[in-house]
């Protein structure tokens, strides 16, 4: 599934809605960011293919006493079972998420994500804000991902560890197959969260960033 089909347009109007609520009564500019993954991940294929190879050559040496009276060689038992199991393993790591993300570890993942976020906020110039109170909300859809990274003006009031819950909400929504749901609240939490630790809205306060949702394909 594309990453536009997650949101429906009036998914996509609320979340601007949400952003535009958030930022009425705090100086932060909030943007939202979403993306269908945060890497390739080119080496989960062959993991896959490793993996299914090992599988394929023991369930074929668990088989091989049943019918070892038909007279095959040893090579049929062992390459044969290897190729189509390295075949099959490197397809489903492929082209099944649900596989994909069990051969790429958790760690693999978060450091992929993390960095895809750093990206993003230089991209969609989170740091062009008078104060620097630009607030990044980046949703990572395959790795079932959050990242909240605040700047300077935003993570001088508040702590990283205070984001901890807003991003679990959001981790939620994600794997309850409702992502836009779960953004529109974080996103009115997080207005709440700035403007509980006095991230004030000024009184020349301008909408310095688009408050849209922005997708991102790649």
């Amino acid at each position: 599934m594309r990453v536009e089909e997650f949101f429906s347009q009036a998914e996509r109007e609320l979340v601007e809605k949400a952003v535009g609520a958030a930022e009425g009564r705090t100086s932060g500019e909030i943007v939202p960011v979403v993306v269908a993954h945060s890497d390739e991940y080119f080496g989960a294929a062959w993991k896959g293919a490793a993996l299914g190879a090992l599988g394929m050559v023991l369930l074929a040496e668990g088989l091989h006493w049943w019918v070892g009276a038909w007279g095959l060689g040893a090579g049929v038992w062992i390459v044969l079972p290897a190729v189509l199991g390295a075949a099959l393993g490197f397809a489903l790591a492929s082209w099944v998420s649900v596989v994909r993300r069990l051969v790429i570890s958790d760690e693999e993942m978060e450091r992929e994500v993390r960095q895809r976020a750093v990206e993003a906020f230089v991209t969609h110039e989170v740091f062009a804000t008078q104060e620097r109170t630009g607030v990044l909300i980046l949703l990572s859809l395959f790795e079932h991902r959050v990242v909240v990274l605040g700047d300077s003006g935003i993570n001088a009031r508040v702590a990283p560890g205070e984001w901890d819950e807003i991003v679990a909400g959001v981790v939620a929504g994600i794997k309850r197959g409702q992502p836009g749901q779960a953004l529109v609240e974080a996103i009115g939490r997080c207005g709440e969260l700035l403007h509980r630790q006095g991230v004030e809205r000024r009184t020349d306060d301008a909408n310095e960033l688009p408050d849209r949702l922005r997708l991102e394909r790649e």
